[in-house]
């Protein structure tokens, strides 16, 4: 396949242009004049030099855009395929592109939307293929769109919070490591030549204990180097293992400050993924489940799935999300609530709302709290590593006064 640039004119007579994949002109010919237009020009597009691209896949806002697109087709009237062609032939991302005109493939063959989208777990997760399943047996798909295109908005700006209070004191920690390791490899050798010069005079302990840290750094790095390659390594696969997981996860919400970030986000990710399922007619037990595995933390994941077990068993939803003591007393309370009211999704997207807002405090007193304390650390680490160099100097100098 190739890719054409084309020029036309719709039934109103307005001007139109595009890009679109096919095979041969003819092909590009009758596309357009099945959606009503009339082509003017039809060019091969020249091949482009592009820079060989290792992340593949799709980004959350490829996605965002795709879903409001089709929305806004679907609600025009345009029928199913014809709103899969028209955003295939006009994706930038090939990647994207392929998988959209094979969703259209399977759809033309009689495949149900959402059954097509369930190839593709890497681009359209359960959630997205539930809620498509349930707008199309509803027959409200547009509305189902939006809906699906407002929540990976939300879903993506509150990650990017989460990410960015993780991803300051890791930057800082690399720094201060990055600045010790040039201090020991490269200042202090110089200075201890300097030392050197001045004779065998006996050093201060400190200014030694930085010395033979040095030497021992510049004989050995490969060792340390290895050693936390191999840390890292460790520590991948500990997390990657179910048990690994619940440790790291259970320590994250028990830390001090930034558990309050993890526990903040996680309520705000499950009401809010919970309101839309339920607004969407989705079954309260598919959407516990669901909800369970998109949670982002094994602790959480557990809880979810025992209210699962308590509502299948006849109980309230409230109940049993008291007694897995993970959800802080007002979500309880304010689920119940909706209970009561019939108004379940209502009170979880207003939960949601609410703690999306709290995440943004949490994340700037998390910032407002390690900013100081990372100056002191870094600080103290350059500051000790250079008093311990100026220990001999000063000492010269006083001797010299003496004299």
């Amino acid at each position: 396949m190739a890719t054409w640039t084309w020029q036309g004119r719709t039934r109103n007579g307005d001007e139109a242009a595009g890009e679109m994949t096919a095979n041969s002109e003819n092909e590009v010919l009758e596309k357009l004049r099945s959606q009503n237009i009339q082509p003017t020009r039809v060019k091969k597009k020249a091949a482009e030099f592009k820079l060989p691209s290792f992340r593949g896949g799709v980004s959350s806002k490829e996605l965002v855009v795709f879903t409001r697109q089709f929305a806004t087709m679907i609600d025009a009237g345009l029928p199913l395929v014809q709103c899969l062609e028209i955003l295939g032939s006009a994706e930038p991302n090939k990647n994207f592109q392929k998988i959209i005109f094979a969703v259209k493939a399977d759809v033309e063959q009689g495949s149900t939307f959402a059954s097509a989208l369930n190839r593709y777990p890497r681009v359209f997760d359960e959630l997205f293929v539930n809620l498509v399943a349930a707008g199309e047996v509803g027959g409200i798909l547009d509305s189902i769109l939006n809906r699906l295109a407002l929540y990976i908005e939300k879903s993506v700006k509150l990650a990017r919070k989460v990410r960015g209070a993780f991803t300051y004191p890791i930057a800082i920690l690399v720094v201060a490591m990055l600045v010790t390791a040039i201090l020991l490899v490269k200042v202090i050798p110089t200075f201890e030549n300097m030392f050197r010069s001045m004779g065998n005079a006996e050093l201060p302990k400190p200014t030694q204990i930085v010395i033979d840290i040095s030497n021992n750094a510049q004989e050995n790095w490969y060792i340390y180097m290895g050693s936390l390659a191999l840390l890292m390594f460790a520590g991948r696969a500990f997390y990657n293992n179910p048990t690994g997981r619940r440790v790291v996860d259970k320590t994250l919400l028990k830390m001090p400050v930034m558990g309050n970030v993890v526990r903040k986000s996680a309520v705000a990710k499950f009401t809010r993924t919970m309101g839309t399922l339920i607004s969407a007619g989705v079954p309260i037990l598919d959407a516990l489940e669901i909800v369970s595995r998109t949670a982002g933390n094994k602790i959480i994941e557990s809880a979810i799935m025992r209210v699962r077990d308590k509502i299948a068993e006849g109980r309230t939803m409230a109940e049993p999300l008291a007694e897995a003591n993970v959800f802080p007393p007002m979500v309880v309370q304010m689920i119940g609530v909706g209970e009561a009211t019939g108004a379940m999704d209502v009170m979880l997207n207003k939960i949601a709302d609410f703690y999306e807002e709290e995440v943004d405090v949490a994340v700037e007193a998390l910032t407002s709290l390690l900013e100081p304390l990372m100056m002191v650390f870094i600080g103290g680490i350059v500051g000790g590593l250079l008093i311990a160099m100026y220990l001999p100097i000063f000492t010269v100098a006083d001797n010299v006064n003496a004299n």
